[in-house]
């Protein structure tokens, strides 16, 4: 797909005007299945190999390299039709990993792993990045997978809205988030606004509100409106509170996506 306007460099490479050169500094782990599970582990590397051009005893070397760092040399000669979801992930990561690419691009790669396999996939992409020096770039709808990323780009509806490290954008929200739980938010909200001076909103039947000393407040809010308020909290802001600032809406998750 060529671009419609603007420009994107990776290692230096434009990716309109040198593909192949980006291809070579890139690997790929894509959220959709990529491997052939009629092929062994290592024949599906030694493919891979032979797209980027290695051979012999270069390429078989690389190949047991990579098995070893993901855990599969035991399976080398297996067929991935018998892998489980997580050592298939793992074998998808040898793949994009083959040819020591300095950039690696995941597309939400831990999707359908279970909490052990996404475990051992941050801990490997840690490695990747703190001894190996490459550059991991993924996409993920999980916020706790997010708050691992050193910088971090929050999009809705193909703009980027925020962008720093996880710190710096949950420190724009400062003070706490209240979660006030009513039967009536909107007339609660409404209320708040006309006593208080508040500006709170209603999302998924709970009144929302970021301030300062939240703890205070609570006190305050609760002795002010008594018997309009059936359930408090009070947390530190998170990613999730940065993206509904932002968005005015929450994150989607696995189970509430839309149909695209």
């Amino acid at each position: 797909m060529l671009p419609s306007g603007g420009s994107a460099l990776i290692m230096s490479h434009d990716v309109a005007r040198e593909p192949a050169l980006v291809r070579r500094d890139i690997g790929v782990v894509f959220q959709a299945q990529s491997i052939d599970v009629k092929l062994s582990a290592e024949e599906n590397l030694m493919l891979v190999g032979h797209i980027y051009g290695l051979r012999g005893a270069k390429l078989k070397k690389r190949v047991c390299e990579m098995l070893n760092r993901v855990g599969l040399a035991d399976r080398a000669k297996e067929k991935a039709e018998t892998f489980s979801g997580g050592m298939r992930r793992r074998l998808e990561l040898a793949k994009g990993l083959l040819h020591h690419p300095s950039v690696l691009l995941l597309d939400e790669p831990t999707t359908g792993l279970d909490p052990g396999a996404r475990r051992d996939l941050w801990q490997y992409l840690q490695i990747l990045r703190d001894e190996e020096r490459v550059t991991v770039l993924i996409t993920t709808h999980l916020m706790e997978e997010a708050e691992r990323c050193d910088r971090l780009a929050i999009y809705a509806n193909g703009s980027v809205v925020a962008l720093g490290t996880p710190a710096e954008l949950k420190s724009e929200i400062g003070g706490d988030v209240i979660l006030l739980e009513a039967e009536q938010p909107e007339s609660l909200v409404r209320h708040i606004q006309q006593a208080l001076g508040l500006r709170p909103t209603v999302m998924d039947n709970q009144v929302r509100l970021e301030i300062e000393n939240g703890h205070r407040f609570v006190t305050d809010v609760v002795e002010a409106f008594p018997g309009e308020i059936q359930g408090v909290s009070v947390h530190k802001p998170s990613l999730e509170d940065v993206f509904i600032r932002q968005t005015g809406h929450r994150f989607w998750t696995e189970e509430k996506a839309p149909d695209e």
